[in-house]
């Protein structure tokens, strides 16, 4: 039986410099895009420091898949705002982009200096099915728990064969949407679901984070006064507010993950305001990808070009934060509403269809990698770490690392 998360803090909390050190590993080891960011975070806070339950898990993976913005980031400040409060989704955002934020810079200053990136194609060849074992392995310790009737399993499993032989935002959108409403259909007259949970009902832990609410929806209200502003400022002399308020306002139009979202930032960045070059863009993208943490990393490198250190640190801001407080306030009437049964009934269909989604992630990170003898020897060995020796992340993906650097260089 999975620990609560609220009895977890009421035996001790972890502190905010713990959350900051957990998060930063996970940062410096998840690569391979989002759903690999996702299945680090579920592998440390459910599966190794029992921190949140697995439906905790689900359902944040769900609000943040139907909300704007980067999914990794939000789930990360969800997980945060569980733990700890507003002071605890600050905290474990923060330090789960401050690795990829330092290495683009590094790899930003590289390339407007030298004319080329570093060398990493082989590195990336072992990190990929690592990757994937590592997502595989998350779907498998999600599914032991939630996948428990053919229902729920015909679900997952429907989610699946969408995303693979569809893809695309809309079946993504499709799919949360049928998942929600088979959920009623199936799952509202489920008696075990609809027992209510008095330790989570009365907890002090809880109820001390919700009177963190109104400073919360007062600072979203001031983030979106100042985006409202901003893009009148001068260019000239307000570059790196531009570059706040650019990255903000299309954050806040991101449904379907970063992939969606690359040719909207490229027609702003590239066609619009001219701050980087068609060639430049397409290396962004490219350094966003061969680094740990969100491919929407991608905007430090953007914000560098354009005004250095500053205008890097205003764009990484404005493209992570303004999502994040929005699910931060959604995450709030979630947690009041969740007594409903039809509330709960969908969420039961999404989670479901969310195991599905990972799983789908799975295959196009195994299809993004070389197949053959080592490639495959990577995958099985780390999925064996993972599922039986109980290994931590930061040391499988690495150790991939040094293996792909070792057998392709």
């Amino acid at each position: 039986m999975s620990v609560n998360a609220n009895e977890c803090l009421e035996q001790g909390r972890p502190s905010l410099l713990s959350l900051f050190w957990i998060f930063l590993k996970i940062g410096s080891t998840a690569f391979g895009g989002f759903m690999a960011l996702i299945s680090v975070v579920q592998n440390y806070l459910v599966d190794r420091k029992k921190l949140l339950t697995d439906e905790e898990m689900l359902d944040g993976i769900s609000l943040a898949t139907i909300l704007p913005g980067p999914v990794a980031v939000n789930v990360v400040a969800y997980a945060g705002y569980k733990i700890r409060g507003l002071a605890g989704a600050i905290v474990c955002a923060v330090a789960v982009i401050l690795p990829s934020f330092f290495l683009i810079l590094f790899l930003s200053y590289a390339y407007f200096s030298w004319g080329d990136m570093p060398a990493v194609d082989s590195v990336f060849k072992g990190f990929l099915p690592a990757v994937a074992a590592v997502i595989v392995a998350t779907v498998i310790n999600m599914g032991k728990k939630s996948l428990t009737g053919y229902k729920e399993l015909l679900i997952a499993v429907i989610a699946v064969a969408v995303l693979v032989l569809v893809g695309g935002f809309y079946s993504t959108l499709a799919i949360i949407l049928s998942a929600g409403l088979t959920g009623v259909l199936l799952f509202k007259n489920n008696k075990d679901d609809n027992k209510v949970d008095n330790v989570t009902a009365s907890s002090k832990e809880e109820k001390s984070y919700h009177k963190q609410f109104p400073l919360l929806i007062l600072a979203f209200i001031a983030v979106c006064a100042l985006l409202l502003t901003t893009p009148y400022m001068s260019s000239s002399t307000f570059i790196a507010g531009k570059l706040l308020a650019t990255f903000s306002g299309m954050s806040l139009l991101l449904f379907g993950g970063g992939f969606v979202f690359i040719p909207l930032m490229q027609e702003s960045v590239v066609e619009t305001y001219n701050w980087i070059t068609h060639q430049e863009f397409i290396d962004a993208i490219a350094m966003g990808q061969i680094t740990p943490g969100p491919i929407l990393i991608s905007a430090t490198f953007i914000g560098y070009k354009v005004a250095g250190i500053f205008g890097a640190t205003m764009a990484t801001i404005g493209i992570f934060t303004p999502p994040a407080m929005l699910m931060l306030v959604c995450t709030h009437y979630l947690q009041s509403l969740k007594e409903s049964v039809y509330l709960k009934a969908i969420l039961k269909g999404i989670r479901c269809a969310v195991i599905g989604m990972i799983l789908a992630a799975a295959y196009f990170v195994a299809m993004s990698s070389e197949v053959n003898v080592i490639t495959g020897g990577i995958f099985f060995l780390a999925l064996i770490a993972l599922l039986k020796f109980k290994l931590e992340v930061a040391w499988i993906i690495p150790v991939s690392g040094l293996i792909g650097f070792i057998a392709f260089s």
